[in-house]
């Protein structure tokens, strides 16, 4: 029997795509929230890592109801003859909402690290907020904004319970390689479960490896430009 590597290529194009849009989401979002001093911070910030703490499949009930017919954006999509549901673009969605609170977490966690110092020094000498952003804040946060991209794309490639409930499983079209895994134990293919299984797990330590490396490289630079 010819192996299948089209969850394979599913997998791969819907984490690329997933992880980008989590970057330019969870980017902004991590930095605005970090500079936020209103009351309002922790219930930005509880909304923004919701879908962290609730189980993948709440999470994808819940993108049904937003994306479904009787679902508010139902509507609209009609009138632009698009459709969400079991279709690639809902295996995007789902994989952006579980792993958008990794992008946005960790890059919140590197922004508030920073020295207010410098910040404010540069805006004492008229340095605009996006120039502050773009060539201060990002270039000092880089460390911690590649490791979310990084936590991103693994929890985008690992994607389960969100990716069924609004996607569903189309062979070629939907299935990644965690539903393969599923409908391969399901139907008794036990050996084509091992073969997904092993491919994602070295899939998962490359990552893994990627991370650590690029954390020890960033730590030995920034060693070596203070003892400069």
């Amino acid at each position: 029997m010819e192996f299948d590597v089209t969850p394979l290529i599913v997998s791969l194009k819907t984490t690329a795509t997933a992880t980008f849009i989590t970057f330019l989401l969870g980017l902004p979002a991590a930095y605005w929230v970090a500079g936020y001093r209103g009351k309002l911070k922790g219930v930005i910030d509880g909304i923004f890592i919701l879908p962290l703490v609730l189980p993948p499949t709440v999470a994808g009930f819940l993108l049904l109801l937003l994306f479904g017919r009787h679902g508010p954006f139902w509507e609209i999509l009609h009138r632009l003859d698009i459709s969400i549901i079991f279709s690639w673009t809902a295996t995007v969605i789902a994989a952006v909402v579980v792993s958008f609170p990794m992008m946005y977490r960790t890059a919140k966690g590197a922004f508030e690290q920073m020295d207010l110092n410098i910040l404010s020094a540069a805006r004492t000498l008229g340095s605009s907020e996006l120039r502050i952003f773009f060539r201060i804040s990002i270039p000092m946060a880089w460390p911690g904004i590649v490791a979310g991209g990084i936590l991103a794309f693994a929890r985008a490639l690992g994607e389960f319970g969100a990716t069924i409930m609004l996607a569903g499983n189309i062979p070629g079209k939907t299935q990644t390689i965690p539903l393969a895994i599923y409908f391969a134990v399901e139907g008794g293919d036990d050996r084509l479960a091992y073969s997904w299984v092993a491919l994602i797990i070295a899939i998962s330590l490359l990552v893994v490896f990627l991370m650590n490396f690029w954390l020890e490289r960033q730590q030995k630079y920034i060693g070596n430009q203070w003892m400069k």
